[in-house]
């Protein structure tokens, strides 16, 4: 017989509205990267690096709007916020058929550049996201949040995931000054908690922010 903790695990392989591990793009992409792989410890990593690098971070792409967390959408884009990412690779990991959630923190970043903190009153991010999957029996964390790239560009370190550690960014950048702090982390959700994001996100970029698609948009003009 089913047990109640295998039948809430579903959860975790379902498609929702915004995990839309349902969607052909999402279907096809997740079986591209995990061909040849032998172990969900395998599939998790391959997943974990493409959509680090290959789905680029911009903090602009933030949005106040339920259909632009959508993962098939934010594969399509190629690039997205943490929250965006979290919730494609949450996706691609359901696809794959890896129990995979979402998980949020308030984080401060002592590396955000002046000018984003001065067009963001501080450097507290109340909603980051990023994701969780279940490997080897337990929930292994991974932050797919800056690609390479960025990270390189910005002298940072990049976060490495091995699909056996948690991999969540790092406190220290790679001089030793304070980098990522976590000052609270919230519980983990199957589904994208978009109500709750909004209700934050909203007062900081007011309730009519879309994902600014190129650099003539918004603040980057």
């Amino acid at each position: 017989m089913e047990t109640e903790s295998e039948k809430y695990m579903e959860n975790y392989l379902k498609a929702t509205a915004a995990i839309d591990s349902d969607n052909r793009s999402i279907i096809e992409t997740a079986e591209n990267l995990i061909r040849g792989c032998s172990t969900d410890a395998e599939k998790a990593v391959k997943l974990f690096y493409f959509v680090r690098d290959s789905v680029r971070y911009n903090l602009f792409m933030i949005s106040v709007f339920k259909e632009d967390f959508v993962a098939s959408r934010v594969l399509k884009w190629g690039k997205g916020y943490c929250v965006q990412k979290a919730v494609l690779l949450t996706a691609l990991g359901r696809a794959s058929g890896i129990p995979s959630r979402l998980v949020f923190a308030k984080i401060r970043n002592h590396r955000v550049p002046a000018h984003i903190v001065q067009q963001l009153k501080g450097n507290i991010f109340p909603r980051h996201g990023y994701n969780q999957f279940f490997l080897n029996g337990k929930w292994v964390s991974a932050a797919a949040t800056f690609d390479k790239g960025l990270c390189e560009k910005n002298g940072l370190p990049t976060v490495e995931f091995d699909g056996r550690t948690d991999a969540i960014l790092p406190e220290r950048d790679l001089k030793g000054r304070p980098y990522i702090e976590y000052i609270e982390k919230f519980p983990s959700k199957d589904g994208l908690p978009f109500d709750w994001i909004y209700a934050k996100i909203s007062k900081i970029v007011g309730t009519d922010k879309r994902p600014w698609l190129k650099r003539t948009d918004g603040m980057l003009k």
